[in-house]
C-alpha cells in the first residue's frame, strides 16, 4: 500500500468533466481514464466496499492522482484515447493495431483506371473502397473484379510501354485496353459495372449485362455476346460465394466474447451491404472488465486513436449494453461530419450478423488460448533446458544476410510470452566492414543495439540468441562486457554439419555444447525465434539489394534529385527501360526539361 491520502485530494477534487490519470511511486501511469464528473468517478475507486480484487489491486499501487480538466465529455474521450495511445498504461484495455487498413483504389482520373491495393493515407485522386480487415482480402477481390470485369490493374509505367498484350490478357483477367483492344467507352462501362459492384449493386450489374448479351446476339456479334454470358456466369459464381448481408450499407458489427482465460473483440466489415471479412483483437483485461466495458474502451481506441486512416461507418453493431452510448455517437458524429447510429440491443438481421461475430470470435478466442498455451509450455521447456532459475520473458535473436558481402543486414526480433513483439523488431544497415565478414557484422550490430538499451532507450531481454558458432557467441561477449551489460545469456544456436532442423547445437558461454530431443518444446521455440530472424534479415537484405541495383545508375547524374529520380523511375518502370529510352522519350518525364535529357542520355550510355 502507498500513503496516498485519497480522501484530502477528493475535497480539492472539481466536478467538471475531464481525465485523471493514476501514478504509481515511480511516476509510471498504471491508468488513465475519463470523467463526466471528475470526483465522483476518482472518488468511485476508493470506496471501502464492493470493490472487486483487481481493482483493488491497482489502487494499492496508486501514489497520486493527476487531472486534467475539459470543457465537455466528448473532448476528455478524445484526450483520454490519445493519452492512452502514447504511455500505454498497464491497467488499460489495450488494443494492439498499428497498421492501417487496405483499400481497394480505382484510378478514375485516367482514360483507363485501374484497380490496385492501396494502403495508407488516401490523399490520390480517384475513388477508395474498403477498409478491408487484411491484405489477402483485397487481392481476392481485386482478383474477383479482374475475372468478372477485365479491368487492368498493373502499374502506369507497364501499361504505357506496352507493345503487346500482357499474360492478364491471354487469361482473360484483362481487356487489353494497353493496345487498344477495347475502346474507351466500352472500357469506362466496365469500370462503372465494377464500381456498382463494389457499392453492393450486383443485381443491377446482371441486368446490364443480360441486355448486353441480348443486343449483341441480336446484331449477331456471337463473340461479344460469348464474353458477356462469361461475365454473367463470374458474377452469379461470386455471389454464391460471397455472403450479401443486405441490399447496402456500411456496418461494423463487433463483438465482444469473454472467458476466465482471455478476451476477443472481433470487427466484422460490411461495406456495400457485402461481408468483407473479420478482424480479431486480444487484449489483456487487467481489470477484469464485462463485455460493455470491453466494447466502450475498443470503440474509443478503434474509431479516436489515428482518426486520419479510419473509416467511421454509417452503423456500429455491438453485443452488450454500452452505459456512455450517446457520448461515443456525440464523438463519431463530430469525427465523421453526419450521424452515425450505435446498435447496442440488436434484433432481427443485425441479431442474426451478432451470432455470425459471436461464433467466430468464440473460435477465435479457442484456438488463439490454445496457442499461448503451447507457447507458455515452450517457454517452460526452454527454462529448463537452460536450467535458469526464473522463466525467461523476453527473447532477442540476430542474424546476419547478404549476398556475397553486397548490402549486408543484421536482423534483431524480439519475443515474449505473447508471442513476436514485432513492434520491436529493428534492421541494421551494416556499414565500413570488410565484405563478407559477419563476425564484424555481428559485432557492428550488437554494439548499437546494447549501446542504446543501456541509454534507457528499450528493454534489456534475459536471453540473446545468436543465429552462429562459437566465434559469433564471442563476439557477443565481448560487445556485452565491454558495455558493462549484465544479466544477459548469450545462447549460439549453431545449425551443426547436416544444417537440419532438429539437429542444431546449443551454444552457452562456460557450458558444454549442448544438442536438444528434436521433439523438445525448447526447441521449438528457439528454432521459431532462430527463422523469425532469418525471415526478417533477409527480407531487410533484399529490400536494400533492390534499391541499390535499382536506383545506383542514376546516381551522381548532376541534376538529378530525389524527385526526379522517382519520376524517372515511375515513368519507365525500371533504369534498364530508361537506359533504352531516347532522349525525346525522357524529356517527357515530368520535370525534365530537353536539356538535362541529353545530359541524362549521354550519362547513361558514356558512363
Amino acid at each position: 500500500m502507498t500513503d496516498f491520502d485519497s480522501q484530502t485530494f477528493l475535497q480539492n477534487l472539481t466536478t467538471r468533466p475531464g481525465v485523471y490519470r493514476m501514478l504509481a511511486e515511480n511516476g509510471d501511469i498504471l491508468y488513465v481514464g475519463k470523467a463526466k464528473n471528475l470526483r465522483n468517478r476518482v472518488g468511485s475507486y476508493f470506496r471501502k466496499t464492493s470493490l472487486d480484487a483487481k481493482t483493488l489491486a491497482l489502487v494499492a499501487r496508486v501514489a497520486d492522482v493527476s487531472v486534467t480538466v475539459t470543457d465537455s465529455e466528448t473532448e476528455a474521450l478524445l484526450l483520454e484515447q490519445s493519452q492512452i495511445k502514447e504511455w500505454r498504461p498497464l491497467y488499460n484495455i489495450l488494443f494492439k493495431d498499428d497498421k492501417s487498413y487496405p483499400y481497394i483504389y480505382l484510378s478514375l482520373e485516367d482514360d483507363y483506371p485501374r484497380l490496385a491495393f492501396h494502403r495508407g493515407a488516401r490523399k490520390k485522386k480517384g475513388r477508395f473502397f474498403g477498409p478491408f480487415p487484411s491484405a489477402y482480402s483485397v487481392r481476392d477481390s481485386i482478383n474477383v473484379l479482374q475475372k468478372a470485369f477485365r479491368v487492368r490493374s498493373c502499374e502506369d509505367s507497364f501499361y504505357r510501354n506496352r507493345s503487346r498484350p500482357c499474360l492478364q490478357y491471354q487469361i482473360k483477367r484483362c481487356s487489353g485496353p494497353c493496345c487498344q483492344l477495347i475502346n474507351q467507352e466500352d472500357y469506362q462501362a466496365d469500370v462503372a459495372n465494377a464500381v456498382k459492384f463494389l457499392e453492393g449493386k450486383s443485381s443491377e450489374v446482371l441486368e446490364q449485362y443480360s441486355d448486353r448479351m441480348d443486343k449483341a446476339a441480336a446484331n449477331l456479334q456471337y463473340e461479344k455476346a460469348a464474353i458477356h454470358r462469361d461475365q454473367i456466369l463470374q458474377l452469379r459464381k461470386i455471389q454464391e460465394q460471397q455472403h450479401v448481408v443486405s441490399a447496402s450499407g456500411n456496418i461494423d458489427v463487433i463483438f465482444a466474447e469473454k472467458s476466465p482465460s482471455g478476451l476477443c473483440v472481433l470487427v466484422m466489415f460490411i461495406r456495400g451491404g457485402r461481408m468483407l471479412g473479420n478482424k480479431n483483437f486480444f487484449p489483456s483485461n487487467r481489470l477484469d472488465e464485462r463485455e460493455s466495458g470491453v466494447l466502450s474502451a475498443f470503440l474509443s481506441q478503434f474509431y479516436f486513436s489515428g482518426m486520419a486512416g479510419r473509416e467511421v461507418p454509417d452503423e456500429v453493431v455491438v453485443n452488450a449494453r454500452l452505459a456512455d452510448k450517446s457520448l461515443l455517437e456525440t464523438a463519431l458524429r463530430q469525427a465523421r461530419g453526419r450521424k452515425v447510429r450505435i446498435s447496442d440491443n440488436s434484433r432481427g438481421t443485425r441479431a442474426r450478423w451478432l451470432g455470425i461475430a459471436g461464433n467466430s470470435a468464440k473460435q477465435a478466442l479457442g484456438s488463439y488460448l490454445a496457442q499461448r498455451d503451447n507457447l507458455h509450455r515452450r517457454f517452460e521447456a526452454l527454462q529448463q533446458a537452460l536450467e535458469l532459475d526464473q522463466m525467461p520473458d523476453r527473447l532477442e535473436c540476430f542474424d546476419i544476410s547478404h549476398t556475397q558481402g553486397e548490402a549486408t543486414v543484421a536482423s534483431c526480433v524480439v519475443f515474449d510470452q505473447a508471442g513476436p513483439r514485432k513492434a520491436d523488431y529493428r534492421l541494421f544497415n551494416i556499414r565500413d566492414v570488410t565484405a563478407g565478414d559477419d563476425y564484424a557484422a555481428m559485432e557492428q550490430a550488437l554494439r548499437r543495439r546494447y549501446t542504446r538499451l543501456q541509454k534507457g532507450e528499450g528493454r534489456l531481454p534475459d536471453i540473446l540468441f545468436i543465429d552462429g558458432g562459437k566465434g559469433q557467441v564471442t563476439q557477443a561477449r565481448n560487445v556485452l562486457e565491454e558495455l558493462q551489460v549484465e544479466n544477459v545469456l548469450i545462447v549460439g544456436v549453431a545449425k551443426g554439419p547436416s544444417r537440419k532442423a532438429g539437429l542444431e547445437s546449443l551454444i552457452v558461454p562456460g557450458k558444454e555444447e549442448m544438442n536438444l530431443p528434436a521433439d523438445n518444446a525448447g526447441l521449438h521455440l528457439i528454432q521459431h525465434i532462430r527463422d523469425e530472424s532469418h525471415r526478417f534479415a533477409i527480407t531487410g537484405h533484399r529490400q536494400r539489394r533492390g534499391k541499390k541495383r535499382t536506383e545506383s545508375q542514376l546516381d551522381g547524374i548532376q541534376g538529378i534529385g530525389p524527385t526526379r529520380k522517382r519520376n524517372l523511375i515511375r515513368y519507365f518502370g525500371s533504369v534498364k527501360q530508361a537506359m533504352s529510352a531516347s532522349t525525346a522519350e525522357i524529356a517527357r518525364v515530368e520535370g525534365i526539361s530537353q536539356k538535362l535529357a541529353e545530359h541524362i542520355y549521354t550519362t547513361l550510355h558514356n558512363g
